[in-house]
């Protein structure tokens, strides 16, 4: 049976708080499909993955990526202190996998998701990635950063082996972040407070999922896939495909 990236439902811990007068629907997911490796690419394994990504890090030592649609291209910069998610983004990009994916989930105002599609022909194994929180990357507009399950069943946070998303966000006004500052127990930079308040981003989602990089170039284009008409599940009408490919 071929499973349906529109049928797996799988929500994540992101619901706004009733106080911030929002409505709770911005949620980023990820999937459960058990699937074989591809050849040419390494088996990871939950037991593995630090090992294998660590040392795929020290060979590869890429941290520029872009990120090309029917809209445009989105060029990235990957950090290089959350060394296992740039080393996970930078094989699966190697490898082709991502050239057989699409931005499949588009949530104007919030993120665009992709990584995954129906029509993958290239598979392989499931594995999350240990979270790398970093205080000092939030989601800003451009955040560059990976999917996972929500803390029901994955209280660690680690990370969706591929699915990864980029932050649109709006504008955010100072009493959401001040919300945002007390439920996850940090307290935000004045330059932090005003890129919030003036180009946006998704504080609801800091310390909470894994940003491992950003935007250097291309945002408009996150903003007209952003743009995107979606149906009911949020999935463009039209198809965003991607390739991705390493500078």
């Amino acid at each position: 049976m071929k499973f349906s990236l529109k049928s797996i439902v799988l929500f994540s811990a992101l619901a706004m708080q009733a106080a911030c007068n929002t409505p709770a629907e911005e949620q980023v997911t990820t999937e459960t499909e058990e699937v074989e490796t591809e050849p040419g690419m390494a088996p990871i394994t939950n037991d593995n993955v630090t090992e294998v990504l660590t040392a795929y890090a020290e060979n590869n030592p890429d941290s520029i990526a872009v990120i090309s649609t029917r809209h445009g291209n989105i060029k990235v910069k990957l950090y290089k202190d959350t060394p296992l998610h740039r080393a996970n983004f930078v094989r699966l990009t190697k490898t082709g996998f991502y050239d057989q994916g699409e931005f499949y989930r588009v949530l104007k105002g919030f993120a665009v998701q992709g990584g995954d599609s129906d029509n993958r022909t290239m598979k392989q194994t499931a594995y999350k990635i240990p979270q790398e929180l970093h205080r000092k990357y939030i989601h800003k507009k451009g955040a560059l950063a990976m999917a996972r399950y929500g803390e029901d069943i994955n209280p660690e946070k680690e990370s969706s082996s591929h699915n990864f998303y980029i932050v649109q966000g709006e504008p955010v006004p100072l009493h959401e972040i001040r919300l945002y500052e007390e439920q996850h127990g940090i307290k935000y930079t004045p330059e932090e407070i005003k890129f919030y308040q003036e180009v946006g981003g998704e504080p609801s989602l800091d310390m909470e999922y894994t940003v491992f990089g950003e935007v250097i170039e291309g945002l408009e284009v996150v903003d007209k896939i952003a743009n995107e008409p979606v149906d009911a599940s949020n999935w463009p009408r039209k198809s965003v495909m991607h390739t991705i490919k390493v500078e």
